[in-house]
């Protein structure tokens, strides 16, 4: 839902109506279309990007 609604910004009506292959599409579009599970690296990179709230 964060996707969707925070990064892609779609109001709720155009998210709850996507399919979940829209939903893939993208992400694919704006992460890169990944095959298996996040490195090590990546991880530590999205964590910098994007840190917990506190």
């Amino acid at each position: 839902m964060s996707f969707g609604l925070g990064v892609l910004r779609l109001p709720p009506r155009d998210f709850w109506a996507m399919t979940p292959r829209e939903l893939v599409s993208a992400w694919g579009a704006l992460m890169g279309d990944r095959a298996g599970p996040l490195e090590r690296r990546d991880l530590q990179d999205l964590m910098e990007r994007f840190p917990d709230g506190r």
